[in-house]
């Protein structure tokens, strides 16, 4: 048990990473209400908004990450992050002095890199969480001192070099996803029987997804035989322009929703039949826990081209199609789309071995592990 215990995350940068950990901590209160949890992360991502809403306190440093680039910029930001990371270091070996945490656990983000390094060099035990099929550079590092290496993607304990155990827990997903049905979800979105594609570009609004997806909906629309729904990010104006110059009436045709984000995500991956989406680590999880045959577009301006290793996790499990941006465009899209609608006994399998991917006790797993660490 954890009675008692002090626990630090550091987790930061995207809601991917700071979400698992959040899950992981509220199962700590909920089962250890006398443990003492403590978040470190920035003051200026989203972990300063979603741990304390939480209930969680959080701690900041300021931090950056580490550019590979050789050129002028990328060696200011490189001096730039080295001030950040020593100034860091006073920082956090006052907290650790102060707060005598019995394991610090780190979720990922560049934050999460210095504070299990003073962690371990003040000898106090560590693990981290691995999302990605392909690890970052600062998880192999601190892997090597590490009590404990967590996995999402089992094939990812390959690529670490390290004594320590290494436990497949999956990865956290928001509780919600699984309150409702598919049924339930198609009722509240007024949807009837025709299928339901729901594609994502990106909170960013990922450029060469939202061209393909654009030109999807224009080939396919006027048979008015399937559901489009899509979020484009940041850039929907451009996006619902360019429907418009294909002929996409919006006002009309109600069997084609863009919106620039989707809040109730619960809902709409629910009701969906086939997912358009990144690779990302929670994105990919989501998808498994649902059964959802999806067709995934790795972004390749991503670390180590983690999310193409993330997505071809699924392809070689014959769990997903994969489209590589260089090979993406519309007609290419509407082929995979096709492929699926037209082809029942093809989507079920992809949803039924995307299924046995999931983890469903994921925060169990990683909450078992602290507790083995804890108390060894």
């Amino acid at each position: 048990m954890l009675n008692s215990k002090r626990i630090i995350f550091a987790t930061g940068g995207t809601g991917g990473h700071v979400n698992p950990a959040l899950a992981v901590a509220a199962l700590v209160r909920e089962r250890c209400p006398d443990a003492r949890i403590i978040f470190v992360g920035t003051a200026e991502k989203i972990e300063s908004r979603l741990v304390p809403a939480a209930g969680f306190e959080l701690r900041t440093i300021e931090m950056s990450g580490f550019s590979r680039k050789v050129n002028i910029k990328g060696i200011k930001r490189n001096v730039d992050t080295a001030l950040k990371v020593i100034k860091a270091n006073s920082v956090l070996k006052k907290l650790f002095d102060e707060f005598k945490p019995d394991a610090v656990i780190g979720f990922g983000g560049y934050v999460s890199g210095p504070v299990l390094r003073m962690a371990q060099k003040m000898g106090i035990p560590t693990a981290i969480h691995e999302q990605n099929a392909y690890p970052g550079v600062a998880n192999k590092a601190v892997a090597k001192k590490a009590a404990c290496v967590m996995l999402t993607v089992e094939k990812a304990g390959e690529r670490f070099k390290t004594k320590a155990p290494m436990v497949n827990t999956g990865l956290p997903i928001r509780p919600d996803l699984m309150k409702t049905t598919k049924e339930e979800s198609r009722k509240k979105l007024k949807l009837d029987s025709r299928p339901l594609v729901l594609s994502m570009g990106g909170s960013l609004g990922a450029k060469a997804v939202n061209e393909a997806v654009a030109e999807l909906i224009i080939k396919k629309h006027k048979a008015a035989d399937t559901y489009f729904i899509h979020a484009t990010g940041r850039n929907t104006e451009e996006f619902v322009e360019k429907l418009k110059k294909g002929g996409v009436d919006l006002e009309s045709e109600d069997h084609v929703v863009v919106k620039e984000y989707i809040d109730d995500m619960a809902t709409y991956l629910n009701a969906a039949d086939i997912v358009i989406s990144r690779a990302g680590a929670s994105s990919l999880s989501e998808i498994q826990a649902l059964g959802k045959a999806s067709i995934l577009i790795p972004s390749p301006n991503v670390a180590e081209n983690h999310q193409f290793h993330n997505a071809n996790a699924l392809v070689e499990k014959g769990a997903a199609l994969m489209i590589e941006e260089k090979e993406l465009s519309g007609e290419a899209l509407t082929k995979a789309v096709d492929s699926l609608i037209n082809d029942e006994d093809k989507r079920k399998s992809l949803e039924e071995n995307a299924k046995k991917m999931a983890v469903y006790d994921s925060a169990d797993r990683i909450y078992n592990c602290i507790v083995k660490m804890v108390n060894k």
